[in-house]
């Protein structure tokens, strides 16, 4: 018995079949503990391309991501344009990683709550609402930093 077999038919995702998914069927599968216990080869490479299509679909579905990304692109441009020290680029790298992470997590908890609670229920607006606040901290937070590095340079070049 192979992993898909094993797995009931509301645990497969269709998509395009991989060797390295294990599928014999054509069917491709989302990792559960019946794909694990049966020792389904399941490649790095292709928990890295599963992570990728993750950040493509928050990308291409959510405009908040679209808007981080132009966000951050700008703070490149910006650094790049003012000659920021090794440190301030690290602090800039970091908020704009952490801001996109919280926005992959935020779009994994909106989907997760739509699937087991299509109706409207109070604690998944909760849980809906707590993601995005999550967000919010971390895009506030890089917005602290931004200032921090970019104001002090800005205002040489202006006195």
């Amino acid at each position: 018995m192979n992993a898909t077999d094993a797995m009931g038919e509301g645990e497969r995702t269709e998509g395009k079949p991989s060797p390295e998914d294990g599928a014999a069927d054509g069917v491709r599968f989302v990792r559960n503990r019946a794909g694990k216990d049966s020792r389904a080869r399941f490649s790095l490479g292709r928990a890295f391309s599963c992570a990728w299509e993750g950040v493509v679909y928050t990308a291409r579905t959510q405009r908040n991501m679209k808007i981080h990304f132009a966000v951050g692109a700008a703070a490149v441009l910006l650094g790049a344009a003012l000659g920021i020290d090794a440190a301030s680029w690290a602090a800039i790298v970091i908020c704009i990683v952490l801001v996109l992470a919280a926005e992959c997590l935020n779009t994994a908890v909106e989907s997760v709550v739509d699937l087991v609670s299509p109706d409207y229920a109070e604690l998944a607006k909760h849980a809906k609402d707590c993601a995005a606040g999550a967000v919010l901290v971390c895009a506030l937070g890089a917005v602290a930093v931004a200032a921090a590095v970019f104001v002090p340079r800005l205002a040489a070049l202006f006195v």
